[in-house]
């Protein structure tokens, strides 16, 4: 509980959003102030709050979309908040309603389950306002204007500067692969940049994707750099297990020009520039894999001789890979050879979106993380709206508003929400009230504080969110002061309703919780499934269905390190284990993957591996191998697996009767992965099968 009050994260949103987003909520109340019309324009700051969260990094098509049905759903919902909000019992049934179907929507991903839960906070808020029935369309017209105006601002900037989400996604692809060229992450790790390259994925190919000539130089780009990245992880792989000082020495020469060329790619596209300093940079790499190509012989070891030759051939690769960058990093031409093979180059099956109704049909099931989550809301927002009618409880509409916040579809989330809203509400109120009687008489002063509060807010939100809470709690103690409501009142309402409502979300996770630990499995198998496909489309001589297979394996991955981290954040001892289980086999899984990276970079550089009767027997094996496994996860079972062992020595043998094949590249690369793949088969099975006697014996008890 005290990692989750003071862990802070990078900050993520850039010094601009946060500006013009706090432009766009202060805005309206300005001029509501000025022209004498305050209701009006706290109605439209309300809707640009409830908006502002969507503000996304994307294409713009995307961010105008998201935003726009933001803005929709908070004035729906405000019309029918307003609607309702006299009469109780009609109110719980709307807010139990609103409750499911916004609570459902987290099966659709996180920013279509920030627009449901924005619709049950402006819901609850709307019905507390007592506004008259009358004067509903009016107000959810000047909500959807709010968050419309909080959309035009975010989009501002379309025509002028037509590609820059593009060029900033490529700009974070670069600049962690010059991260990864210089840290090196180990074998156990999971192979790094991957969801950077999904989100550039999304962003040059998705179905909001910019249209015109440059994207043709951006989707190169895309490609060079997963080029870049499968030579970058390949040549640091080989240099892990280099044992000669003089060789390492070389290699980290070449991996340090690499990391300079990538940090300099980056910045030229971050300010849509020539990239000269990596052209520069370029020419001096090159005698750097010479010198390394050149020092070969000189190694002693016969070990460290065949993986220095490996390393050279990667080495070269990666140059190469990396002088095309920069070539085609001047956007202007659509240059390289691979021009014509993306001109019309599609976001993969794995990150396509499905069709969102048969999605939330899916999950129309008690075993579903989305409907356990939907009902719990329902239930949460009917019972805090109930109580705080029936109480009559004075602006009672922060408990619910709180519980709907706060809750989350797993326990880790929901504790985690609940504390720093907590902390983060009384030290907001703690800096309101050292501020407030200072300004809450002169409107421009209460104006200006208020802007620096949201200005701080929207910084601070995803860095720490007490921080954040801390600003949202002075800003609407000020907002509130503009309603009438007086700070001292506010204050107290606000810490009531945080209190309850933070209580309420957590007691009801606890009463029917979801425990990650019981699903971690199942993300394993699909994950096992993936790694499964790409090694056997890299066996099998199938380039064509690399960029799928490792799309869908990268997608799997994500999954399963959400998992974990939700795992993490839950009690009992039984789970701690269970997790130390899981991290271990998910560390060997990584070393699974990162063996074909070599055999990969051999199979485009080559065009096609050794047609042997060998490797379609040890394909074979593999395949079988890790279709055990996976199956053995989903049903949580013993695994029966047949090692591929066996397979892996006589392809070897074969390999080493061909003296040209056995020194060729693509015969030294694949007598090293495929020893390396059978090893970690071995071991993924070896940790599964001590794993379940780990819970047979558990479940035998002390007795047993």
């Amino acid at each position: 509980m005290l990692r989750s009050l003071i862990a802070l994260k990078p900050r993520d949103v850039p010094l601009r959003v946060a500006l013009r987003n706090t432009v766009a909520v202060v805005a309206p109340l300005a001029v509501g102030l000025a022209i004498d019309q305050v209701p009006a324009g706290l109605a439209m700051t309300t809707g640009a709050i409830n908006t502002m969260f969507t503000d996304q990094p994307g294409p713009y098509r995307q961010r105008m979309r998201h935003m726009l049905m933001a803005a929709t759903a908070a004035g729906l919902s405000a019309l029918v908040g307003i609607l309702v909000g006299g009469h109780t019992w009609l109110f719980v049934l709307a807010a139990a309603l609103a409750g499911l179907l916004g609570g459902l929507l987290v099966a659709l991903g996180p920013v279509i389950a920030r627009a449901g839960m924005t619709s049950m906070i402006v819901l609850v808020v709307t019905a507390d306002m007592q506004v008259q029935s009358a004067y509903a369309p009016a107000v959810a017209a000047l909500i959807f204007a709010g968050g419309v105006l909080q959309m035009l601002m975010a989009v501002a900037a379309w025509p002028l500067q037509r590609y820059r989400p593009e060029r900033f996604a490529l700009a974070t692809v670069l600049r962690q692969l010059a991260e990864t060229a210089r840290a090196r992450p180990d074998m156990s790790s999971p192979p790094p940049v991957s969801l950077a390259a999904m989100d550039a994925l999304e962003t040059l190919h998705g179905e909001h994707r910019s249209r015109g000539r440059a994207m043709q130089s951006f989707r190169i780009i895309a490609e060079l750099c997963e080029r870049v990245r499968i030579e970058l992880l390949s040549l640091g792989d080989v240099l892990e297990r280099i044992e000669d000082t003089e060789a390492i020495a070389r290699v980290q020469s070449v991996l340090a020009g690499t990391e300079a060329i990538l940090g300099h790619l980056s910045d030229a596209m971050l300010a849509a520039e020539k990239p000269l300093r990596a052209e520069q940079e370029v020419a001096t790499l090159g005698s750097r894999v010479d010198a390394l190509a050149q020092s070969i012989d000189a190694v002693a070891g016969g070990r460290d001789r065949r993986l220095l030759r490996i390393a050279s051939s990667r080495a070269q690769g990666l140059a190469g890979q990396l002088r095309a960058l920069v070539r085609n990093s001047d956007w202007a031409s659509s240059r390289g050879e691979i021009r014509a093979g993306l001109a019309e180059a599609k976001l993969p099956a794995a990150l396509r979106p499905g069709n969102p109704l048969r999605t939330l049909a899916a999950n129309l099931d008690l075993s579903s993380m989305a409907m356990r989550h939907a009902i719990r809301c329902a239930a949460c927002l009917a019972v805090a709206v109930a109580s705080e009618r029936m109480l009559e409880i004075p602006h009672g509409a922060w408990i619910p508003m709180t519980a709907a916040i706060v809750l989350r579809p797993d326990f880790g989330g929901t504790l985690r929400f609940g504390l720093l809203r907590v902390a983060g509400t009384f030290g907001g109120l703690l800096l309101t009230s050292l501020v407030v009687h200072l300004v809450v008489d002169n409107a421009s002063m209460s104006l200006l504080l208020m802007a620096l509060l949201c200005f701080g807010f929207r910084l601070l939100a995803t860095v720490n969110y007490g921080l954040g809470v801390a600003m949202l709690t002075g800003m609407l103690v000020l907002l509130l002061a503009f309603e009438g409501i007086a700070p001292g009142d506010a204050i107290h309402m606000r810490v009531l309703g945080t209190t309850l409502g933070s209580a309420l979300a957590l007691v009801a996770y606890l009463l029917w919780p979801t425990w990650e630990g019981q699903r971690s499995n199942i993300a394993l198998a699909r994950l096992i499934d993936g790694y499964r496909a790409h090694i056997l489309a890299v066996l099998g001589n199938d380039i064509g269905a690399l960029h799928e297979t490792r799309t869908a394996a990268r997608a799997a991955r994500t999954r399963v390190l959400a998992s974990l981290d939700r795992m993490r954040a839950e009690p009992g001892r039984e789970r701690a284990a269970e997790l130390v289980a899981t991290e271990s086999f998910l560390a060997n899984a990584h070393r699974l993957i990162r063996t074909s990276l070599s055999l990969e970079a051999a199979l485009r550089d080559e065009g096609a591996l050794p047609r042997l009767p060998e490797l379609s027997a040890f394909a074979g094996e593999v395949d079988v191998a890790l279709t055990a496994i996976a199956d053995a996860l989903r049903e949580r079972t013993v695994p029966q697996v047949r090692s591929p062992r066996a397979a892996e020595r006589l392809l070897a043998q074969a390999l080493s009767r061909d003296a040209s094949l056995a020194t060729s590249q693509a015969g030294m690369a694949l007598a090293d992965t495929c020893d390396r793949i059978a090893d970690s088969i071995d071991t993924l099975a070896h940790l599964l099968r001590q794993a379940r006697s780990r819970e047979a014996t558990a479940a035998s008890g002390p007795g047993g």
